[in-house]
Formats: C-alpha cells, structure tokens, sequence
C-alpha cells in the first residue's frame, strides 16, 4: 500500500532488483541530476535503471572498493560529503554525475558521512553528537543550514531512519514528534507535512491499516 500512495501522491517510483534488495538504498546514490550504483551492479540491472529514469539523469556504475556508496557518500544536487578514504578517481565521478562540488570530510568523528547525515537543497540532519564547531564548519563548507538530531527513539544513524526531499518526508514509525519537529524545521517542512500531499498520504496509509 506504501508503494502505491506514495506513487500516487509525491513522486513517481521505480520498482528495481539488485543482487541485495534489502540493501540497496545503502548502496546507490542520487539526486536529480545522476544515479551511481556499485561494481555488483549487473548489467541488466544497469540497463533496466538507465531505461527507467529521465535521459537527463546519468547512471554510472562505479568500481569503488567502497562499495556500500549509500553509506559513503551524502548530497544534494549542489553539494557532497564523501569518505575521506574514497578514491580519487570515484570522487571525481561523482562529482562529474551527480554535478556536484565534492569535498572529503567526517561527521562527529564518523567516516560513514551516508549514514549519520541526511541532506536535501534546504538543510541538513547530522549526528547527534556533531560539536557546534563542526557544525558551523560543514554548514559553512556545504552552505547549508545544518542542526544535530536523532530519528527512531535516540538513534545517531538518521539516514537509516530518514527518506526526505523538498516536499517531505518518511520517518520511521519509532521517531518521537520532538524528532520530527527538528526534521520539519531543518528540511523547512513546516506547512507540508500535514497538508496536501501528505495529510492525503497519512489518511490513506491510515484507512489502508484499518
């Protein structure tokens, strides 16, 4: 039911197969402008994504050690933070894909930037304990506004627990409304989330459930 409001009511979605489902939000990559996979990509899978998206989005499948690039890389379609470990010619690809300026960096002493940073072109949600210092460097560095927080219940790994874009967002069912106060207020949800199209979206995940 999930699939088909959200279909319905945000954004079209795409139905894929990778060798690991499960995981494959950890390892690929997007914003508008491209779509990086990993080197276990086959390339029917590769052919089926490129066939499936806009001829303005690039897919490029990346040979990067690194292959978990959910998790090694967090960006907006302006901007990216990637793993200070990440190969040179890859960051370079990913610059080059997803149009973006790249820059290496860690999140509150956290190589995995992917996993306890969630960004969109409005702000960003980074690990709890990320010092004001550090926030100041990384919004200044990203031109972002940036703030520390938590998603399901105190957990530090927000990308995990998070989905957003400019519209809104997709938490999961354990996040308190503290948590989601802070998500409505950083991505400027403020307005949306409660209105159409997401009041419609709750309504029928809720009529769906009963």
């Amino acid at each position: 039911m999930f699939y088909f409001v959200a279909n319905e009511l945000v954004r079209p979605l795409m139905v894929k197969t990778s060798q690991k489902p499960s995981s494959s939000p950890l390892r690929t990559k997007r914003n508008t402008n491209g779509l990086l996979v990993p080197h276990t990509t086959t390339d029917q899978e590769l052919i089926h994504l490129t066939n499936s998206l806009p001829d303005k989005v690039k897919v490029m499948r990346l040979e990067e050690r690194l292959s978990a690039l959910g998790n090694t890389i967090v960006c907006n379609d302006y901007v990216a933070l990637v793993h200070p470990d990440l190969d040179k010619e890859t960051a370079e690809l990913v610059s080059d894909v997803l149009n973006v300026e790249v820059f290496r960096g860690v999140i509150a002493n956290q190589s995995l930037v992917g996993t306890y940073c969630v960004l969109t072109n409005q702000g960003g949600l980074v690990h709890p304990r990320t010092t004001v210092d550090e926030l100041d460097q990384l919004s200044s560095l990203l031109q972002l506004p940036l703030t520390a927080g938590t998603v399901n219940r105190g957990s530090p790994m927000v990308a995990a627990g998070l989905v957003v874009n400019d519209w809104t967002a997709f938490c999961g069912m354990e996040t308190t409304s503290t948590e989601i106060q802070v998500i409505e207020s950083i991505f400027k949800l403020e307005g949306e989330i409660g209105a159409t199209p997401a009041s419609a979206m709750h309504d029928a995940l809720i009529e769906s459930l009963g």
